[in-house]
């Protein structure tokens, strides 16, 4: 059927949803620009990443001895890859600990339960 015999159909713009007229701009969710201090990169340059080079590597440790991620660390992915080399490098010749657990088994103070139980089982 040929489409200008059908006078029961209405024009296709009454079915399209009206224009938003109150919104003020064409994005409102964006943020304003706001001015930010730029960080220093934490690897410069001239610094050679290398399994030697304990100051820039210890940087990129946690105290427990793990290695921050990339996140953390603000590195780029190739960085981020080097450092994890020369840290492994390092434990396994034995510069880095492997784990750094300084804060050794600690005496805690004994609960009525456990002297029980220890009382318990001597016997």
């Amino acid at each position: 059927m040929d489409k200008s015999k059908r006078p029961f159909l209405k024009s296709k713009r009454t079915f399209l949803k009206p224009k938003r007229t109150f919104l003020k701009s064409k994005r409102p969710f964006l943020k304003s620009k706001r001015s930010f201090r730029r960080r220093l990169p934490p690897i410069q340059p001239g610094d050679r990443i290398d399994y030697r080079n304990m100051s820039l590597i210890s940087r990129f440790i946690s105290q427990q001895g793990k290695i921050l991620s990339r996140r953390v660390n603000r590195l780029t992915l190739k960085q981020q890859r080097l450092i994890t080399i020369a840290i492994k490098q390092a434990r396994i010749l034995s510069s880095l600990p492997f784990l750094n657990n300084e804060k050794r088994f600690e005496r805690t103070k004994s609960t009525a339960r456990t002297t029980r139980l220890r009382a318990r089982n001597k016997k």
